[in-house]
């Protein structure tokens, strides 16, 4: 179905080739894996089966052609029996689900009728049956990637390529196209994808042919995704230079006031004591009249009241310890012009409201 023989494949303007003296072949019906880092040499493989290249040496047979002498005006017709789904959907805005389908048979010329009966049944195929109408910014990126598939199946082909399918899908619908592959691989399409989705490769176990710089370093029959370093993680990086200092400074800031907060609350504290034991020594209440001895107990006779009578002082509340502020009772009339302006020359400092 698909054999390379010992093919390199060089790009102009680059040191290292692309491929190197890769050998490989892809039975009929088989469903394989194309794995390895960015790089690696899968979407240069992809290109050779197409016919978009030709290699540098060797030689790439798709079924039973060889490539390099096939010539240039028969390619359109050697595609049609390769399907080809790739991460960014290529869907055409402006048409619809119908037609973005149908494309690919108008252009190779298909009759009117065998259209209006492969079209439905691709997308029922791929499940979105009754969406004929819709446009691609109608779907959601499953969807597009779905009519995507029934576009590269309307043509019934004996091979469906994969290029990265689920790299722009969430993982629910990532899941829900391999199934989709996988069923339609159960119907004898022969499917070679190249994938960085190790947790499929793993679950799935098919068979992997894994590419490293260019050259085949593992051909697995029932094999997982393997070496899995050069994938990308997430992984949090030491803080140096100014942030550290930055970040240190702050942590010095939060210790410092940490230390003058434990300060003032045992200040407090103490303070707190102090005003317990005070309390603790004052006597509690006043003896009863009945209490008091009959010496005691004479008459007291009226004092004469002063002339100015001082407001009793109200007993002072429990609490902290302040110097209330007491403003002496002065008669404005009594003043001089002079003095309601605190300009008077009585020798006192304090400044005057007109400052």
């Amino acid at each position: 179905m698909i054999r390379f023989e010992n093919v390199t494949k060089r790009y102009r303007g680059t040191t290292r080739p692309a491929l190197s003296g890769v050998d490989f072949e892809v039975q009929r019906g088989e469903f394989v894996f194309l794995v390895g880092a960015s790089g690696s040499g899968k979407s240069s493989c992809l290109r050779l089966i197409l016919r978009e290249d030709v290699p540098t040496s060797g030689r790439v047979a798709v079924l039973g052609r060889d490539l390099r002498s096939l010539a240039n005006r028969k390619v359109p017709y050697f595609r049609r029996h390769i399907g080809s789904v790739f991460q960014d959907f290529r869907l055409l805005p402006s048409k619809t689900v119908f037609q973005n389908v149908a494309f690919t048979l108008q252009v190779t010329g298909s009759s009117r009728g065998f259209i209006q009966q492969a079209v439905p049944e691709a997308l029922a195929l791929v499940g979105l049956d009754g969406k004929q109408k819709r446009m691609p910014h109608e779907l959601s990126g499953g969807e597009q990637q779905r009519v995507a598939i029934a576009r590269a199946l309307v043509n019934r082909p004996q091979v469906l390529l994969a290029d990265e399918p689920t790299g722009n899908l969430d993982p629910a619908t990532s899941v829900d196209i391999m199934q989709l592959l996988a069923r339609i691989n159960a119907g004898g399409t022969t499917v070679l994808m190249a994938t960085h989705e190790a947790a499929f490769v793993d679950a799935m176990q098919r068979r992997v042919i894994e590419l490293r710089d260019g050259e085949m370093v593992r051909d697995e029959v029932h094999g997982g995704y393997g070496d899995t370093s050069n994938i990308p993680r997430l992984v949090p990086e030491e803080v140096r230079g100014a942030a550290a200092a930055a970040a240190l400074t702050a942590v010095q800031e939060v210790q410092r006031q940490t230390a003058d907060l434990s300060v003032v609350r045992a200040a407090l504290a103490e303070e707190l004591s102090a005003q317990r034991k005070a309390e603790a020594s004052t006597p509690d209440a006043v003896p009863a009249a009945s209490e008091i001895p009959e010496a005691q107990a004479a008459p007291i006779e009226p004092q004469q009241a002063p002339q100015e009578e001082k407001p009793a002082e109200a007993p002072a509340a429990v609490g902290p310890r302040t110097h209330p502020i007491v403003l002496p009772q002065v008669d404005v009339a009594e003043l001089g012009v002079a003095d309601r302006l605190g300009l008077s020359d009585d020798g006192d400092d304090e400044v005057g409201p007109t400052s």
